[in-house]
């Protein structure tokens, strides 16, 4: 599965009797192509495995102008994105927990979680929207909508609020892995 981690929407997605690098290349190439972003300059974050470090790859990267770029070395959970799209695939109540039947049952499982996820899901991350919603944008109007409903309750019965109402800010900026501000301790007896 490809991630675009700015909507979390799966972009892309194909389950595969095997792993490699030709494999990926397709995959990434139906992205782009279904997105519309050919020669649009893109990253495509991956673990450190062989197909994604595969020639066959790597040409694909370049020739769609995609900048490859790869977790840290010995860290396995550096794209929460990631990390988080897999565990909702994994805790779905009728994940095939024994396996799959064959490779045509996995690819209709995957079909149908990717369509539930981009559709139906609300993400907690991005405000209670679906991938989708924000994908095309209409996650502005979605929250905007929710502000005003929650504001006017708040103004109608204000007994019943402790505070302000939910956030309900669009989320502007989304980083793979932000930099933490340095926090600065004074030690004791300097200045």
């Amino acid at each position: 599965m490809i991630v675009d981690i700015d909507s979390r929407k799966v972009v892309g997605w194909e389950a595969f009797e095997a792993e490699s690098a030709d494999n990926a290349a397709a995959v990434i190439r139906r992205a782009v192509l279904a997105e519309g972003l050919v020669d649009h300059p893109l990253v495509l974050h991956a673990d450190n495995g062989r197909p994604f470090k595969g020639a066959t790859l790597l040409e694909t990267l370049y020739a769609l102008n995609i900048t490859p770029s790869y977790s840290r070395p010995r860290v396995s959970n550096d794209n929460a994105f990631s990390e988080a799209l897999f565990r909702t695939c994994k805790y779905v109540p009728d994940y095939p927990v024994e396996g799959f039947e064959g490779l045509q049952a996995s690819q209709r499982w995957v079909l149908e979680f990717v369509r539930c996820y981009n559709t139906e899901h609300r993400h907690s991350a991005i405000r209670f929207v679906t991938p989708d919603e924000r994908h095309c944008g209409a996650d502005r109007d979605i929250l905007a909508q929710r502000h005003a409903l929650n504001q006017a309750a708040r103004d109608q019965h204000p007994e019943r609020w402790s505070g302000k109402t939910r956030n309900w800010d669009p989320i502007e900026v989304v980083s793979l892995n932000p930099e933490r501000e340095a926090e600065i301790t004074p030690v004791k007896g300097t200045r």
